[in-house]
């Protein structure tokens, strides 16, 4: 069963997760004729024009749909992944079968650095959430073309940061001892990487189920 198509919980200002989008937008108002490839990324708002040019030629395009695995927990990293459009979880695969989601990320962000950076398998399993258009970089090409880059290398520690920030969120919510106040808080986290300011508060529009949430 899901839950309606939308989420509204009123205004809490007291955290605040930063959002790919925020960067990107400054970025595409400076370089309207590369706005595609700056879409996909922070990381790629940072390369000089000629760079983002030799950039676009090793990427490859793949379509996802909804429900279907993109990366497997424990296969080996060759690629690093740009959402285009859409949303994917990363889940952890439980003993009995059910999934622990660990993170949602959506467009303009990424995934599958970690196995580049450290040269490990995947260390959880990535799956559409939607219909999703995903970039790949093949591990070569972004060691050759992005870990070269200072500026690059500075996006990717912000990013890291980030996701360590979120994961200790997300403790602290698992945390908390009655169910219903961990669905509150849980859907304040959500709304607070996903959600829509309106004036009634912010409004959610992913469609989780009960389990998912």
């Amino acid at each position: 069963m899901e839950f309606g198509t939308s989420y509204i919980y009123r205004k809490d200002t007291s955290q605040k997760v930063s959002t790919a989008g925020e960067y990107i937008a400054s970025r595409k108002k400076k370089r309207p004729h590369l706005n595609k490839l700056i879409q996909f990324s922070p990381i790629f708002a940072c390369l000089s024009d000629d760079e983002l040019r030799e950039f676009k030629k090793v990427i490859i395009e793949k379509h996802f749909r909804r429900n279907e695995t993109i990366l497997f927990e424990d296969d080996t990293s060759k690629f690093m992944y740009f959402i285009r459009s859409g949303k994917v979880k990363v889940v952890k695969m439980l003993a009995e079968g059910k999934e622990h989601i660990l993170a949602i990320h959506g467009k303009g962000e990424s995934f599958g650095e970690m196995g580049i950076l450290d040269g490990r398998t995947a260390p959880a399993t990535v799956i559409a959430l939607e219909d999703s258009n995903i970039s790949l970089i093949k591990k070569d090409d972004f060691r050759c073309h992005l870990l070269k880059n200072e500026k690059v290398m500075q996006e990717i520690i912000l990013m890291l940061c980030s996701r360590l920030r979120e994961a200790w969120l997300r403790l602290e919510v698992l945390n908390i001892n009655k169910a219903e106040f961990r669905i509150r808080e849980s859907l304040k986290l959500i709304g607070l990487q996903y959600g829509i300011k309106e004036q009634r508060g912010t409004m959610i529009t992913l469609k989780l189920t009960h389990k998912e949430i």
